[in-house]
């Protein structure tokens, strides 16, 4: 294929601004797909995303177009997810492409994921493309929204098109633009093979699939292949296109978005952000790569059943190859027994994994309470990165704690700043900036939008800070967020200790002035949880040897005196204190179950 007639573009925008409704209209107008095997968000097709109605996975697919002059255009469109928690999609997306398409909703404006996804195109050296989508709505303000475009980000007026994704207006257009200002893509069609691996899944009759850009040569099947970094030589069983189901063709050149089916039956072998390159006449220089994936929030995945244990590692090895986000290592805990210490991008990302393991793999799970991850500098001058309270060295070895802190943008109508400001600064943050997004006399006291910025803490956000923003703003403010630094505080640990055992996975690093709060919340959950037995168990949360809180499940007490009518009250006696001295020897050598939502309830304290 000519280069000149290719394109490569995709698509960013805020949750719900219509990226894959837009990807619809686009594949209908290029009869890409049939229409009778059309359907809503057709690009989204895992189970996850048709049920909450977002997008997880970047999702690709080819498109041809002939334009007026009889010119028909290759076009491959990647489609991104929208939420915080997927940004790394979105920068490997952005990796394998010239041109990206900004799609903003005409009646809620500029969003924080909105600045945050165009900001992070134009590093990349990106020709981006303003569109204002959803004019059809009654409530649409397309010519604000606009103004808006070019007041904050500064595109030009006239670059800015206005679409409907739902009924088709101005997409043909579009289609138009993108040919006109993406440019096509610069690489040599003569020179040694270098395909970049942007994204790849498992598949159990062809290995590992990976998603590939080819930036120099060409790559055709059957052609003996070498991955660059692990030095992995391959002979690909298919290569082919996206269309969006996998369409085997005779190879794919330079400048061309497609897939290899390798082979290789191990993870390991196959990482995305690797180059392909031929065996025989390698490239002498691979492509730049990503940035590996920092993970911000931890938990202990376990197997309900410790006899699951291999069925959980064989599904975290071919998940972590769909979602290289994923991080894991093995970990073995004295209440759960074996299992893994996995690091995610944020809440969500943990929960889709979670969901994916226990529905796409059949794995029933049981998951410890999310934390993050502390800088420890020891007394000896060594400086540690310790992601689980049960690791965190003696308190008499520890010189000082650091924590991250979070860069927090908020988008929010004025009304709500006061609520804002009250929600973030009774989480420790701190007040960066305001600034008013809407101008103009149109717009009505109370209803004009404002950014604001602060910085605070990341374990203050992971509990359930996102959640407070949307109530106390009715749902109307937006958030981004990104690493700031890290920052000394007085943390200490709170252990949590059931019948005088201390349980590791209960365990919680927390500010020194909240230690108190948190472990009596904590200890009064746990007593409603856990199940009443045949003697009285303590309940206790302790910071070293001092305990700061406790509750008590009282014994279950059965009536040794029923049989006993009449008689000599010494015999009475004798029962009571016999049954006194069972429970004293029960209590000292029997094991207390705690069920899964002991662990659970640590997501939901402070929720009322």
């Amino acid at each position: 294929m000519d280069q000149a007639l290719i394109r490569n573009f995709c698509i960013i925008a805020h949750i719900d601004h219509g990226k894959s409704t837009l990807a619809d209209r686009m594949l209908e107008l290029t009869d890409t797909i049939p229409k009778r095997q059309m359907a809503e968000q057709v690009l989204d097709q895992m189970d996850l995303e048709r049920e909450r109605g977002i997008t997880i996975k970047a999702a690709a697919v080819r498109m041809t177009y002939a334009t007026a002059d009889g010119r028909s255009y290759e076009m491959n469109l990647i489609d991104t997810p929208g939420h915080v928690d997927f940004t790394y999609e979105v920068s490997r997306a952005l990796a394998a492409a010239e041109g990206a398409v900004l799609v903003v909703d005409a009646s809620q404006g500029i969003e924080a994921q909105t600045l945050a996804n165009v900001y992070a195109a134009m590093e990349q050296g990106l020709t981006v493309i303003p569109v204002v989508n959803k004019i059809d709505l009654s409530s649409a303000e397309p010519e604000r929204v606009a103004e808006e475009l070019v007041e904050v980000i500064g595109f030009d007026r006239e670059d800015v098109l206005f679409v409907s994704a739902k009924d088709g207006t101005g997409v043909a257009e579009l289609l138009e633009a993108i040919i006109q200002r993406v440019p096509s893509p610069s690489g040599d069609p003569a020179a040694p093979l270098r395909a970049l691996i942007f994204d790849s899944k498992y598949d159990s009759y062809k290995g590992v699939i990976a998603y590939v850009r080819v930036v120099d040569g060409e790559v055709v099947p059957r052609g003996k292949l070498r991955l660059f970094a692990t030095g992995r030589a391959l002979e690909p069983l298919e290569v082919g296109t996206f269309r969006p189901a996998l369409l085997p063709t005779d190879g794919l050149t330079a400048g061309e978005v497609g897939y290899v089916a390798t082979g290789l039956k191990t993870v390991r072998d196959c990482r995305v952000g690797d180059t392909l390159i031929l065996d025989d006449d390698p490239a002498a220089t691979s492509l730049p790569g990503y940035k590996p994936a920092k993970s911000m929030v931890f938990a202990g995945l376990y197997p309900a059943n410790s006899d699951d244990y291999e069925l959980l590692r064989d599904a975290m090895e071919k998940l972590q190859l769909n979602d290289a986000a994923l991080s894991y290592q093995q970990e073995s805990s004295v209440a759960l027994g074996p299992g893994f210490r996995a690091g995610f991008l944020g809440l969500l990302h943990m929960d889709i994994v979670q969901e994916r393991l226990e529905r796409e793999y059949e794995v029933d799970l049981l998951a410890t309470s999310p934390t993050v991850e502390y800088q420890v500098l020891r007394t000896s001058g060594e400086e540690i990165e310790v992601d689980s309270p049960a690791d965190l060295p003696d308190p008499s070895e520890i010189q000082e704690i650091r924590e991250p802190w979070m860069n927090v943008s908020l988008i929010t109508p004025d009304r709500y700043i006061g609520a804002i400001m009250d929600l973030v600064t009774g989480r420790r943050g701190e007040y960066v900036r305001m600034d008013y997004l809407d101008h103009g006399p149109r717009v009505r006291q109370g209803d004009r939008r404002v950014l604001l910025e602060y910085r605070m803490p990341l374990s203050e956000m992971l509990l359930d800070f996102y959640d407070q923003v949307k109530s106390r703003t009715q749902g109307y403010a937006s958030m981004d967020y990104s690493f700031s630094h890290w920052e000394p505080e007085r943390l200490v640990k709170l252990d949590i200790l059931v019948n005088g055992v201390p349980v590791d996975a209960l365990s919680l690093l927390v500010h020194n002035d909240k230690a108190q709060q948190q472990g009596r919340e904590l200890v009064e959950r746990l007593r409603s949880l856990i199940p009443r037995q045949l003697f009285e168990i303590p309940i206790q949360a302790a910071i070293g040897g001092r305990v700061v809180a406790r509750e008590t499940v009282r014994a279950m007490r059965k009536n040794v005196l029923a049989k006993c009518y009449g008689g000599d009250v010494t015999r009475k006696r004798k029962l009571l204190e016999k049954q006194k001295a069972g429970k004293k020897r029960m209590k000292r050598v029997g094991n207390v179950e705690i069920p899964q939502e002991a662990f659970m309830s640590l997501l939901r304290l402070g929720k009322k």
